[in-house]
């Protein structure tokens, strides 16, 4: 009865969710206020009912519900709970609920608190959320129902793809999820301001909480994935460019570009037409996303390879989303009005370079990506990784971050070169220092003496507009602009470092043996069967020792899951300040050795602790912002209720 249940609460919530659209462009169109008060209520419980389908799907998964075919496609009842419930969303049917269910509360919750934007933007905005949402109910329930049962019920499942059976992977989609559909919700809020011709520094300053949520969420969601990567498919790699990694980096190009366009909109009230338009194409790339994942054109670990006829449907959804939306800014981008002007050297003037830029990199990625798909379609197979990825989109990231690194000083509107020009020389002095004092100490590739020298320059560059000011009075946003700026130097030069000064050795090794690389040493003690809840594995047991120092005893395994049958790698790590040692065992040789694999990888980890500041600023600022509007919406209240007061005591 729960998948029944389950069933039942996501047609309710379609059905809400027609009555959404409904109430919000019917309400518009036709200035019925009955029609009107209907789409918040009908947001609110359609996102109760979302969510109870949701739960019962976990509920399904916990108990190992055979007779539902999701369950028993990936889930096995020998498998822990915690990977029990990741097999809820571990899979096609079960990410796109995710999706809808956070896309109703979402929802919801705009309804439930936004009233700062005029009510029938508000309207427009509910009714292009019911819109988009609509489209993927209809997706759930025609062609990819998650409540389906199977008669007879199997015995046992298939269980979930061991590669996804890890902690990474138990977390990392739900953020991706939670960061698309928050573009969704900006979407939504664009295509209302487009309806009603209401792109205004206000309408900005109620979308931007929702991009920087979508912002954090798929910074956190990437650096999860790039380190799952990392450590559990045993190639010592933290980026490769897959498609299914770039249909992530892709949305995030786009957020961060928004992000930055909704700011300077809300504060300065310029960049508007732009603004609008950066808003649709960061929906577009998480749709593009979307449709890679899904559409079965792909071949990834991380890819839900399904039928093309389901693919066909979301790329009928992206065209009718996308398109329309493009469509409606073509028509209406004559009405929005140009905004306040600046000059080129100030920091709207900065932003735009870096938006270009941004934009740029996006292209490149998006262009890399689909090109084999496209050559493919007509019987030609090419590939395309690092030798296009690497080089051309550092053709544009690089000359971005000097300008990340000055933007910040510069003032408003208008500003003087002579005012930082004291500044800018100091922090090209220091990128030219560590670009010839790493040339000449380690003779290191270009690309990555460029990154050190940038990372650098952006580091400084990102603290000093805390100079002359009191940082116990600095606004929270303030701080999280510096703390994300930091975090992109950090990650940069850990990508730098790494590049530059990775040291690997592979070999066969007998019990006994000592394994050099870099300042390790690493000494093979042994190597025993050990068995888990739903696999057997050959563990080595590795004594890991730093320049000499105390040894570390690792265990990295070879593994073989038996349901469904895959073999993996889990590898060891040692970790210090200063990199990382990369342990991978292999297989067994024909005269008794094992096979080893060692990387030492300097300062690698400041990749991913990069990657956390980079959000833990952008959550800094969401803070500041959000306690900014707090206090508005108190003062607001607090003048209201003294107005109130006057007219009683005057009448």
């Amino acid at each position: 009865m729960i998948a029944e249940l389950g069933l039942v609460a996501l047609w309710l919530a379609a059905a809400l969710a027609g009555l959404q659209f409904l109430a919000g462009f019917g309400a518009l169109w036709t200035k019925m206020q009955g029609l009107a008060d209907l789409a918040r209520p009908a947001a609110l419980v359609q996102a109760l009912l979302c969510a109870l389908a949701f739960v019962c799907l976990l509920l399904v998964f916990a108990r190992t519900d055979l007779s539902v075919a999701l369950v028993a496609a990936n889930s096995h009842s020998a498998k822990p709970l915690i990977f029990k419930l990741a097999g809820a969303w571990g899979n096609h049917e079960g990410s796109m609920l995710l999706w809808v269910t956070v896309m109703a509360l979402a929802g919801g919750l705009i309804a439930a608190v936004e009233r700062r934007l005029l009510e029938r933007t508000m309207l427009a905005t509910l009714g292009a959320q019911a819109f988009v949402g609509l489209g993927f109910y209809a997706f759930l329930l025609f062609s990819s129902n998650p409540f389906e049962r199977l008669s007879p019920a199997p015995l046992e499942g298939n269980g979930l793809n061991p590669l996804l059976q890890d902690m990474g992977l138990a977390f990392h989609p739900p953020t991706l999820y939670f960061g698309y559909v928050g573009l969704s919700v900006a979407f939504s809020f664009v295509v209302g301001a487009l309806l009603t011709r209401q792109v205004t520094p206000e309408f900005a300053r109620v979308m931007r909480p929702w991009i920087l949520g979508a912002w954090v969420f798929l910074t956190l969601g990437i650096t999860a994935g790039s380190y799952w990567a990392y450590y559990e498919l045993g190639w010592g790699g933290w980026w490769f460019w897959d498609p299914v990694e770039n249909a992530s980096l892709m949305p995030w190009l786009a957020a961060t570009a928004l992000l930055h366009s909704a700011s300077v909109l809300a504060a300065r009230d310029a960049l508007r037409a732009w603004t609008v338009l950066l808003g649709v194409i960061a929906f577009s790339m998480s749709m593009i996303g979307t449709f890679l994942v899904r559409s079965g054109i792909l071949t990834s670990v991380h890819a839900f390879a399904v039928d093309p006829e389901r693919g066909s449907f979301i790329l009928a959804l992206l065209t009718l989303y996308i398109g329309g939306a493009l469509v409606l800014f073509v028509v209406r981008a004559g009405t929005v009005a140009e905004g306040e002007r600046f000059s080129v050297m100030s920091r709207e003037g900065a932003l735009v370079v870096n938006n270009v830029a941004l934009s740029a990199i996006l292209c490149v990625v998006l262009l890399g990506t689909l090109y084999p798909l496209l050559t493919e379609a007509f019987g030609v197979r090419v590939s395309v990784g690092p030798p296009y990825f690497n080089p051309v989109s550092a053709m544009f990231f690089l000359p971005m971050l000097p300008i990340l690194a000055v933007g910040p000083l510069l003032r408003w509107r208008r500003d003087s070169f002579a005012r930082v020009r004291a500044s800018v020389i100091a922090l090209v002095l220091l990128a030219l220092t560590v670009l010839l004092g790493v040339w000449l100490w380690a003779g290191v590739a270009i690309l990555p003496l460029l990154g050190m020298a940038v990372a650098a320059m952006v580091a400084v560059g990102s603290v000093l507009p805390l100079r002359g000011r009191s940082l116990r009075k600095l606004p929270l946003a303030v701080w999280g602009m510096v703390v994300a700026h930091l975090g992109v130097a950090v990650a940069l030069f850990g990508m730098a470092a790494d590049s530059a000064f990775q040291q690997e050795r592979l070999i066969a090794a007998n019990v006994g043996d000592v394994v050099e690389v870099g300042p390790w040493a690493a000494t093979l003690e042994g190597v025993v069967p050990v068995a888990g809840p739903n696999w057997q594995a050959i563990e080595a047991s590795l004594t890991l020792r730093y320049q000499g120092g105390d040894g570390t005893l690792t265990h990295p395994q070879a593994r073989a899951f038996w349901q469904p049958p895959q073999e993996t790698s889990e590898v060891a790590l040692v970790t210090r300040w200063n990199g990382q040692l990369y342990a991978a065992l292999g297989n067994q040789t024909e005269d008794g050795r094992w096979q080893l694999r060692l990387w030492w990888k300097p300062f690698v980890t400041w990749i991913w602790y990069g990657g956390m500041m980079i959000a833990l600023g952008g959550l800094l600022a969401l803070l500041g912002r959000l306690s900014v509007d707090v206090r508005r919406r108190l003062a607001a209240g607090k003048i209201a209720r003294r107005k109130a007061d006057e007219q009683v005591l005057a009448a």
